[in-house]
């Protein structure tokens, strides 16, 4: 398949499940597309079948504000033509599922092969438990989660929060976020001996935290399972 991703490029959990995701694809041999302001950062290496595709924001002294959505949207009707993409992916909802469907119903008005293209968008959190909530963005939020082809959520938390917050009776697949273990994973201890003395005594545990310490990640119940 070709498909277009669109993601924030930053550090941020959903821009980088979004880029492991596709470079994942990349390797089962799909051609995937990044649509974004700037490159992702976990685009780190070189694989032939990866391509990205700026967003080109002008400055015009009439618009306060740069129109992001409507030139990413703009973005991903020319990429889908030129490139004869299969599947739009939006990642965080706000605001590239918004986009994603105004993209496909300008495909769809333009007639052709590309005028029954689908969009998925992936829930990822905030974008739905805290940003997406405001009174400036839920209505849109609402009709852009309604309006996709399929919707994703990384946790049945957050497909619960989506369908009661938002009142919405959408299909929402969980599908959790995922790690390599091929890259990840717990070396022995004479490996790592001459690094844990640097942290901690031998007979004292050492918790990893890789997200940030909201107390909805519920760090305070990881440390007392693992100090029972």
């Amino acid at each position: 398949m070709k498909i277009g991703i669109t993601c924030y490029p930053t550090y941020g959990g959903s821009g980088v499940v979004a880029t492991e995701l596709g470079k994942a694809l990349a390797m089962r041999g799909h051609e995937v597309h990044f649509i974004s302001y700037a490159m992702p950062t976990r685009l780190n290496g070189f694989v032939d079948n990866i391509f990205y595709h700026e967003v080109e924001i002008n400055n015009y002294p009439l618009f306060e504000f740069p129109l992001y959505s409507i030139a990413l949207a703009s973005k991903m009707v020319e990429v889908t033509k030129f490139h004869d993409l299969d599947l739009l992916h939006a990642h965080y909802a706000i605001p590239h599922a918004t986009s994603a469907f105004l993209a496909r119903e300008i495909l769809k008005s333009e007639g052709g092969n590309k005028s029954e293209i689908k969009f998925i968008t992936t829930l990822h959190g905030t974008d739905i438990t805290l940003t997406g909530l405001e009174p400036s963005f839920l209505p849109t939020m609402k009709f852009s989660i309604q309006k996709s082809d399929g919707v994703t959520a990384v946790s049945r938390f957050l497909k619960d929060k989506t369908q009661q917050q938002y009142q919405i009776d959408k299909e929402i697949e969980v599908i959790p976020n995922f790690i390599d273990i091929n890259k990840y994973k717990r070396e022995d201890n004479e490996k790592t001996k001459c690094f844990r003395k640097n942290f901690a005594k031998n007979d004292e545990k050492i918790l990893t935290h890789t997200s940030n310490f909201r107390a909805l990640k519920r760090v305070q119940d990881v440390i007392k399972f693992l100090t029972q």
